[in-house]
């Protein structure tokens, strides 16, 4: 959902009283007309987490019959777009001439690499009749090696996405390996993603990874004598045993991993490099990026400021 970057990034709360966490990111929340999008990456004092560089939280949003989400075609470069919904439905098209809806569960992954365009839209069966839209969407930047690569579509239902149960906490691990179990979702350095659903009183010891966070979807978890709100995102230092506690009931999504080096961001454009950021913007506005088979008619300009 690129077209809803708003030109203001997240602010932090540093009223920490743990030593495991680093800080507190509360989010910006932008209405898009009837359909809101809470941002927590990237903020002032913390740009990534891992090679995590976006994430946005979108909706719920409800829909009566007739409307639901238009996202114009658009332009990536330097990043893996990956797309979760909690509820409803997404219809995904792309430059490759990719054609899928996305539905709750299933893990959406978009390879931008050296540049690809997608719409983000809905079928006619979900737009006819009251619908919601809820889920997460977030970017994830490229190693060096990676940057330029052939850009590439992959989708993974959800039946495919590995499930587990620790300490009477369900769980899915998205991407990467943790708590025994190794996702099929395609990587491209040490990456870590998991869903929970914990309920009142239950805790969970994060996995390990060099750098981590946890968003709180829905509910309040407890670190130590911490409160983390919903809709907020702690970052924890690379320490081991980091427990959290469910205050009640609660959605969180833990995401981390290998810390990639410096990365610019202007716009949907990701890259090391600024030079590269300013060649992308430049055949954006001059339309030399390929077109969106079937969703050609319509784009979103660069924006001017």
């Amino acid at each position: 959902m690129s077209n809803l970057v708003p030109e203001v990034i997240s602010e932090c709360k540093v009223e920490i009283g743990c030593d495991a966490l680093e800080l507190i990111i509360e989010p910006q929340e932008k209405d898009l007309g009837g359909f809101s999008v809470r941002r927590v990456l990237p903020t002032r004092e913390r740009k990534m987490v891992g090679p995590w560089i976006f994430f946005d939280h979108m909706g719920p949003a409800d829909f009566p019959a007739g409307n639901g989400i238009d996202v114009r075609p658009h332009p990536h470069i330097g990043i893996a777009t990956v797309t979760y919904l909690f509820e409803g439905e997404i219809l995904h098209r792309d430059s490759l001439g990719s054609l899928q809806a996305i539905r709750p569960g299933d893990i959406n992954l978009m390879l931008a690499g050296r540049g690809i365009v997608h719409s983000e839209r809905e079928t006619d069966s979900q737009r006819n009749s009251d619908h919601r839209l809820h889920g997460l969407q977030l970017w994830l930047a490229l190693p060096d090696a990676d940057e330029e690569v052939a850009p590439a579509f992959y989708h993974y239902p959800g039946a495919d996405i590995p499930t587990s149960i620790v300490d009477g906490v369900p769980l899915r691990v998205m991407m990467g390996n943790a708590y025994g179990c190794n996702s099929p979702v395609r990587t491209f350095a040490e990456t870590l993603y998991v869903e929970a659903h914990l309920q009142p009183g239950q805790r969970l010891t994060l996995p390990d990874a060099p750098e981590r966070a946890v968003y709180v979807a829905s509910g309040t978890l407890h670190v130590r004598d911490t409160r983390i709100a919903q809709y907020a995102l702690a970052v924890f230092r690379h320490q081991q045993g980091v427990e959290v506690e469910a205050v009640e009931e609660c959605r969180i999504a833990v995401i981390g991993g290998e810390p990639l080096g410096q990365r610019f961001i202007d716009w949907n454009f990701v890259s090391s490099s600024k030079e590269r950021i300013a060649q992308a913007i430049e055949d954006w506005q001059a339309r030399r990026f390929d077109a969106v088979p079937g969703d050609s008619e319509e784009f979103i300009p660069y924006p001017t400021r």
